[in-house]
């Protein structure tokens, strides 16, 4: 549902699994679809419900302001449900799917694809213990493609469900700043978060950036670790002894994330294994989302309130 840049990513990923057979996709761009139908040599679908009606489980690609709609029309027909970053676009919606899928009885996997970065994966088994301190810098070139959400849903939520997922736990303080930049909404965040643990994390995102970069550290006891996600690297140092060493874990990048993330959606629909990233992980995510995005939002008006009336 959806065949964009993204969606056509899927498409093409899912072909080249042998086990899944690609019955079609459904585009509002009516010439979209018939390009991507043409380029792949699959139908497409005339409407949502004629797809929906054909298939066991559905990939939804499209914009984030329109994942509610579609997924709740897929689950309440009984599909399992592979559903983009964010969830949604607002948590009331995301708790609704959460509980659409549990009354349903239905799978739903959230596509927060970082979780299988090459990079990330080959780390996890050096990420050992308490996580004490995570920091993230994830910087994007200006592209209008996802500026129908802020710069958190777009970009800073990916490493918002990195920290989750490592830490365990949801953060009990957050302390954030951001600035519309290009767009009328936050373009540039950066947030503080401290967790019961007494573990921080310092998450900066930007979407007005001239460079691409995507680096996630991970502190651990005697340990540090850097993962560029971006160029797929690793560099880690450690105590050994009294010394502090340093080791280049290797990269296993013999798939890309988008294929290992449809694989393991696959398995958890045939029952082999559970869902990796599930609605409930994405709603998480949300609400940590939210609480950043209301910080930022309560930091501006706190500014304005202050700033006097000839400077504005």
């Amino acid at each position: 549902m959806g065949v964009g840049y993204l969606g056509s990513l899927h498409v093409k990923r899912l072909g080249e699994i042998d086990y899944a057979r690609l019955v079609g996709i459904y585009d509002i761009n009516e010439s979209r679809a018939r390009e991507i139908s043409s380029k792949y040599g699959i139908e497409a679908y005339p409407s949502l419900r004629s797809l929906i009606e054909d298939v066991e489980a559905v990939i939804v690609a499209a914009p984030t302001t329109a994942h509610y709609s579609i997924a709740k029309e897929c689950i309440t027909a009984g599909r399992h449900v592979f559903v983009e970053k964010p969830l949604t676009d607002s948590l009331e919606t995301a708790r609704e799917i959460v509980e659409l899928s549990k009354k349903h009885g239905v799978k739903v996997q959230v596509g927060h694809v970082e979780r299988f970065n090459p990079a990330f994966l080959s780390a996890l088994p050096y990420i050992e213990g308490r996580v004490y301190f995570v920091e993230s810098v994830r910087m994007s070139v200006y592209n209008p493609r996802g500026t129908d959400v802020d710069v958190i849903l777009d970009l800073m939520i990916h490493d918002i469900d990195l920290t989750l997922a490592l830490m365990g736990e949801e953060p009990t303080s957050v302390s954030a700043v951001g600035i519309p930049v290009v767009t009328g909404d936050i373009d540039i965040a950066n947030v503080r978060l401290e967790f019961p643990s007494g573990a921080v994390a310092n998450l900066t995102a930007s979407r007005v950036s001239l460079e691409k970069m995507r680096k996630f550290r991970v502190f651990v006891m005697n340990r540090y670790l850097s993962i560029d996600l971006y160029r797929r690297r690793i560099d880690m140092v450690q105590k050994v002894g009294g010394e502090l060493m340093p080791y280049f874990p290797p990269v296993d990048a013999t798939k890309d994330a988008i294929t290992l993330e449809l694989e393991a959606f696959l398995e958890a629909v045939r029952g082999e294994k559970e869902v990796p990233v599930s609605a409930e992980d994405g709603y998480r995510s949300m609400k940590v989302a939210d609480m950043i995005k209301r910080g930022i939002y309560d930091r501006i008006r706190r500014v304005r309130e202050n700033e006097d009336p000839g400077t504005r």
